[in-house]
């Protein structure tokens, strides 16, 4: 699995795990719902800036989106 699926498959799964939607996230984050989309099914190499908006939007270090 390349890491632009893992990445997707773990903010899919932090963001189940916290109760939000996919809107949800994409409004904290502040980027659009199908961006938010497409980077949970790998589709997007998103950059360094928006990987921190989403370790923030989840109240979690970035660290912990590339730790299982």
């Amino acid at each position: 699995m390349n890491i632009k699926k893992k990445l997707g498959n773990r903010v899919r799964a932090l963001r189940i795990s916290q109760g939000f939607s996919q809107e949800e996230l994409a409004l904290r984050v502040g980027v659009h719902r199908t961006y938010m989309g497409a980077i949970e099914r790998g589709e997007r190499n998103i950059s360094l800036e928006n990987i921190e908006k989403i370790a923030n939007a989840l109240k979690i270090e970035i660290k912990d989106l590339f730790n299982e």
